[in-house]
């Protein structure tokens, strides 16, 4: 995806280039190198045990340097969880994993109080969200009261228990899994909630040479539970340096232009009942920077805004009854937008 850069209508420096305005401080070049080397090497050591699936990896780093949670989709056996299970292996960060069942409760997620014969008192244990990476397994599957209980953790980044909040580590990524084909048992996950994920990756069945591929794996004696191969090559400072770095990648006013243009555009779709809200612009932002900087470029360019659209926005809209019957999905109305909007150059 790494297109050349297209020149201004007016002649003027390439859009989106530092050079068209005032660049921000830069980084650390000999850190920012470092720290993508680092997350460069995440993906392939994810590709270790996990194979076809390079692009939903890539998501999962995108989403990381954003600080930004994700929701995986896909039908069973396509590696969700075990995707996940390697990214935390491969990060020096710690990991918790909730399977998310009818009767899970809100305090088996955040902690709750507890009474000690001890001291007479009530004291605070931590549930399993207090970690780094959160891996939320079949999240459709339990009730929407349990499914709220991520709600404050996963925008503010803190729980609160009896009027008392407890800030969460940082950094701190929830890491969503549900099936879209079995609708008997699970809740569907509310608007306001998936506004809360940054990404929702598709997880496709991988093609014939990757199944070959994944076969021959399992033949020579594979065992997923087994993941003692896979290195911790990344940690907290690498993602620290690398989110300092997106910060510093430059947006041309033309670029801006556009995201919010592709976000104006799905509200006023014949399609869509719900468009995208001012927070997925932001979040299309977001995502767009972090692509551009894995690219090895300083400045975000109209296809990296396009290559971040779909799985950025995805969730955040919704399709008109009429439309859904007549068979449209939202990749689809999101890429007949994107074939409408003009892009800048």
């Amino acid at each position: 995806m790494n297109n050349p850069v297209e020149l201004a209508k007016d002649g003027g420096p390439p859009v989106g280039t530092p050079g068209s305005a005032a660049a921000p401080p830069a980084a650390d070049p000999e850190q920012t190198a470092s720290a993508r080397a680092a997350l460069t090497a995440l993906r392939a050591e994810v590709a270790k045990t996990v194979v076809g699936q390079d692009s939903v990896v890539t998501g999962l780093v995108i989403a990381l340097l954003c600080r930004g949670h994700v929701l995986l989709e896909g039908v069973p056996g396509t590696a969700k969880t075990l995707m996940i299970r390697t990214l935390s292996r491969a990060l020096d960060l710690d990991f918790k994993r909730v399977q998310f069942t009818p009767d899970l409760m809100p305090g088996d997620v955040t902690g709750s109080l507890i009474y000690d014969n001890r001291t007479a008192e009530f004291e605070f244990r931590e549930g399993p969200v207090f970690t780094n990476l959160l891996l939320a397994d079949e999240i459709n599957r339990t009730p929407p009261k349990t499914q709220a209980s991520l709600l404050e953790a996963m925008e503010e980044r803190q729980v609160s228990v009896e009027g008392t909040a407890r800030p969460l580590p940082d950094p701190f990524v929830v890491c969503a899994t549900q099936n879209p084909i079995e609708y008997e048992g699970t809740y569907p996950l509310p608007e306001a909630q998936l506004d809360r994920f940054l990404l929702k990756l598709t997880v496709p069945v991988p093609g014939r040479d990757d199944e070959i591929a994944m076969l021959q794996r399992h033949a020579a004696g594979f065992d997923p539970r087994d993941l003692s191969e896979v290195n911790a090559v990344a940690g907290a400072a690498e993602l620290a340096a690398g989110r300092a770095a997106v910060r510093g990648v430059h947006l041309d006013p033309k670029v801006a232009a556009y995201v919010v243009d592709i976000c104006r555009a799905t509200r006023q779709s014949p399609s869509l009942q719900l468009g995208v809200s001012p927070r997925g612009a932001t979040a299309l932002l977001a995502t767009s920077r972090a692509w551009a900087w894995l690219s090895g470029r300083d400045y975000v360019t109209p296809d990296d805004v396009k290559a971040l659209a779909r799985p950025t926005l995805r969730h955040r809209t919704q399709l008109r009854p009429e439309a859904e019957l007549e068979g449209a999905t939202a990749d689809g109305v999101l890429e007949g937008i994107l074939a409408h909007v003009p892009a800048p150059r």
